[in-house]
């Protein structure tokens, strides 16, 4: 997969990529990231990428120019399955849209700053809206680190064993059970015999039991819908 993300401030994207499984999956060769400054984008002399918005208000607004020009340059050189501008307004993001992003070959991510972008990137460009929760941050850098994690780890290879991601909270839109690690017995503390005993289908049972359990006491929600 080819993840090339737009944004104004490529400074805070770079360092998560370089530790743990997004760096693994990047030194594997699964996965290729590239930031866009959008600044190198602008003939603007001052690499300005806002301006104010018509009929006045607060806040500045991403202009449309920049933006057409890096998406164009990116969209000559190859085909892209997704143009996905992190929003607050945007679809909440789950597990359904990460799984259904971790099929695709190249995506492009535009962050949003100041008070939004010009509304015809998002007629023009945009393919896939895309929010992380109900709440406005200083930018979309942090939620497309977020979208990025959240793919990339269901990319196959990527993590040591591939059954892992299957297993992990919403997959099945149930959260996970309880899990338990060694030693069996920590200060009276005990692991649930059922997961000593290495009856493989009695464990299995056991685990989707809890996993009913612990959903409908967290999130109720999730077996109404």
């Amino acid at each position: 997969m080819r993840i090339d993300i737009i944004t104004v401030v490529p400074e805070l994207l770079k360092s998560p990529f370089e530790a743990s499984i997004m760096q693994r999956s990047i030194a594997k060769g699964l996965v290729e990231v590239h930031f866009h400054n959008l600044r190198d984008y602008t003939t603007n002399a001052y690499k300005q990428v806002d301006d104010y918005q018509y009929g006045g208000g607060a806040g500045m607004v991403m202009m449309i120019e920049p933006i057409d020009k890096c998406i164009s340059e990116l969209k000559a050189a190859r085909d892209y399955d997704e143009v996905i501008y992190m929003t607050p307004d945007g679809e909440t993001l789950n597990q359904g849209i990460a799984n259904t992003i971790s099929l695709q070959k190249n995506i492009i991510i535009l962050c949003g700053h100041y008070k939004g972008v010009d509304q015809r990137v998002r007629d023009q460009f945009i393919t896939r809206e895309i929010s992380i929760g109900d709440y406005v941050l200083s930018g979309g850098e942090l939620g497309a680190l977020i979208l990025c994690d959240a793919v990339i780890r269901l990319i196959p290879g990527v993590l040591g064993n591939e059954t892992s991601a299957l297993t992990d909270s919403f997959q099945d839109d149930l959260l996970a059970p309880p899990v338990y690690t060694r030693p069996a017995d920590y200060k009276g503390w005990k692991v649930p015999e059922i997961l000593t005993s290495g009856n493989t289908p009695k464990i299995e049972a056991w685990r989707e039991e809890q996993a009913y359990k612990h959903t409908k006491n967290r999130r109720p929600d999730l077996l109404n819908e």
